[in-house]
């Protein structure tokens, strides 16, 4: 096997993914935050608020793909050192993002009784989700404008505008939710309600540092108005071209996760209690798995948009080796804290038994997610293949885990951890998928155009 003997490629994976892994723990960390207040409060709350999340999750997944399909653009014109063309790209986005957001936001104002009652039949749950969506979808248009600022950032290497926003927005949500949930320092106690406007202030806070940021000192990405009320048709088709199947992939993925939760919720409160713990937990000690899948991306990009195919094969099988050693170290690192994180609930003996299952299912599959996610999310749709994940996610979702999991739950009614690991068995089965395609090397595309290159013959090679 024939490794990248350069160390500079080290040292910027390990910087790129370590900023993100930092960022990620920051953001994941307002989610655990929530969670757990919300889980001290009451578990009504808590499993009302992992409802109302899922539809949070649902627009997270689809903003990621409006960033992520950015970022191919983008860091293949960062291995061009073009500048202009990626400030076009971003302008496009961001109008894409916020039309999305608008959608989301008319929908949670006008019917989350009926959106989540589709997640539950607990009305007491689906009552307590309901009073958080609606506040907390004023946030919604800011976090999508973030994403897109801080994944164009990413895509140039720059971490930082990211990492300084994440930590403005986990600072704003951990105070305001203490004050705002149980009512400190002579607020209200609001509860779930608290948990929305602490979300949401810190969402405004986020996207403004953001901007300030991008706008401040380094300007290589700052948007004209120009950019935003003319947007460049070409690359405009350009970045559609590339992004509707990551935004479809990540709405794929929402839309599948929100129906999990489904099938968890009507296996009662306590399956939705324990998912919610679980996966807060997941998301926080699996950071350095999805940070070096990221920094994957942009590296790669970076590199087939420079034209350097000769380094690939060593980026490529290096790659791969790491993102297996961190999977093994995250699932160990899952499987030991867990009874430390399981004692600052306030759960039922019976949800507390299930999240602690649910943890040691999630540090065996995470060996899987983080080499089939670095392999497909980041390498081949950073070389500028985003057609292959978006199916090989919609056959795997669709065509296994989803019917293997109905099945399992409604008509030969096992318990919920055997559900639960039908919901999980994907990330282990798409690894032969991701073994086979990473190493053919036919995801190697170039989505950029030449600086000369007329419009009408620029296309994906």
């Amino acid at each position: 096997m024939v490794l990248c003997r350069d160390r500079a490629f080290y040292r910027q994976t390990l910087r790129l993914g370590g900023f993100i892994a930092l960022q990620n723990v920051v953001v994941c960390f307002v989610g655990l935050a929530d969670n757990v207040m919300i889980g001290a409060y009451s578990q009504d709350a808590l499993s009302g608020v992992a409802l109302a999340n899922q539809i949070q999750f649902l627009l997270q997944m689809i903003m990621g793909g409006v960033s992520e399909g950015m970022a191919v653009l983008c860091s293949q014109y960062w291995g061009t050192r073009q500048t202009r063309p990626i400030r076009r790209i971003m302008a496009v986005a961001c109008l894409t993002a916020a039309a999305l957001c608008a959608a989301f936001f008319a929908a949670a104002q006008l019917c989350p009784t009926e959106i989540l009652g589709l997640l539950s039949t607990d009305m007491a749950v689906v009552e307590q989700g309901a009073r958080y969506m609606r506040p907390v979808s004023y946030s919604y248009v800011f976090f999508g404008v973030s994403m897109v600022l801080v994944g164009a950032q990413r895509s140039v290497e720059n971490v930082r505008v990211g990492m300084a926003s994440s930590l403005t927005g986990l600072v704003v949500n951990i105070a305001l939710n203490w004050a705002l949930i149980f009512g400190n320092l002579g607020a209200p106690r609001l509860g779930a309600v608290g948990a929305a406007v602490a979300t949401l202030i810190a969402r405004v806070a986020e996207c403004a540092v953001a901007v300030g940021l991008t706008y401040g000192r380094d300007r290589r990405l700052a948007m004209s108005a120009a950019d935003l009320l003319r947007p460049d048709r070409e690359l405009g088709r350009d970045f559609f071209r590339v992004a509707t199947p990551v935004m479809l992939s990540g709405a794929s993925w929402g839309v599948a996760q929100a129906v999990q939760t489904g099938i968890l919720g009507h296996m009662g409160s306590n399956a939705i209690a324990a998912n919610a713990i679980a996966s807060s937990l997941f998301q926080v000690i699996s950071v350095a798995g999805y940070g070096v899948a990221s920094a994957s991306a942009v590296l790669t990009g970076k590199a087939v948009g420079a034209g350097d195919h000769d380094r690939l094969r060593g980026y490529v099988n290096s790659f791969q080796l790491l993102f297996l050693a961190i999977g093994v170290v995250t699932g160990a690192a899952l499987f030991l804290v867990r009874d430390v994180v399981l004692r600052f609930y306030n759960v039922d003996a019976e949800a507390m038994e299930l999240a602690r299952s649910f943890i040691t299912v999630l540090s065996v599959t995470v060996v899987g997610t983080c080499y089939q996610c670095g392999c497909l999310t980041g390498v081949v749709r950073g070389g500028g293949n985003t057609r292959f994940v978006f199916y090989n996610d919609l056959i795997f979702m669709w065509g296994l885990v989803l019917p293997l999991s109905l099945l399992s739950a409604f008509v030969f009614k096992l318990s919920p951890l055997v559900v639960f690991m039908c919901l999980k068995s994907d990330q282990v089965t798409k690894c032969a998928v991701a073994v086979w395609q990473v190493n053919s090397y036919h995801w190697v595309r170039r989505v950029t155009r030449d600086p000369a290159e007329p419009p009408a013959t620029a296309k994906a090679r």
